[in-house]
């Protein structure tokens, strides 16, 4: 089983709309019995909220379920459990390894750095744009489903 864990600042926004946008890509590949999928956040602000409505509106839009949401933190010993704990942005990466230390299984990546044209993700808790959001996280999902599959699948 891979497990792969999404992060963002607060879990409301990105890394929850990137674990179901990649949860919607597997299951429509027959792989869903195949991974372990889940979201947290690189700081406290949103722990317990539910999902942001216009992450919530996107989904909707686009036909991809999501469940009920909980904000969370990153946690030391998520590096131990996630085999991939993918960051949205360079700011995240930096976070997620004063959280959990070093990266010598060579676990976290930025979700773009398996796309072409590698980038951040911005947050569109500032920028308002979902739908750009929205873009990036499928490309860079679908990117790095392609990556799995020729590598570990």
């Amino acid at each position: 089983m891979i497990k792969v864990l999404f992060v963002c600042l607060g879990n409301i926004c990105r890394s929850p709309m990137a674990e179901y946008v990649f949860k919607d890509m597997v299951k429509k590949e027959g792989l869903e019995n195949q991974f372990s999928i889940a979201s947290a956040a690189t700081s406290y602000e949103e722990v317990g909220n539910d999902m942001h409505y216009g992450t919530k509106d996107k989904l909707d839009e686009m036909g991809i379920p999501y469940t009920k949401h909980k904000a969370r933190r990153i946690e030391k010993q998520d590096y131990q459990k996630y085999d991939y704990i993918i960051g949205m942005e360079e700011s995240n990466i930096r976070n997620i390894l004063r959280i959990v230390g070093d990266d010598e299984g060579k676990k976290v990546y930025r979700l773009l750095d398996f796309s072409k044209n590698p980038r951040d993700i911005a947050d569109p808790w500032y920028t308002g744009n979902f739908t750009v959001t929205y873009h990036d996280i499928v490309e860079g999902c679908t990117n790095f489903l392609n990556y799995l599959k020729s590598h570990c699948l």
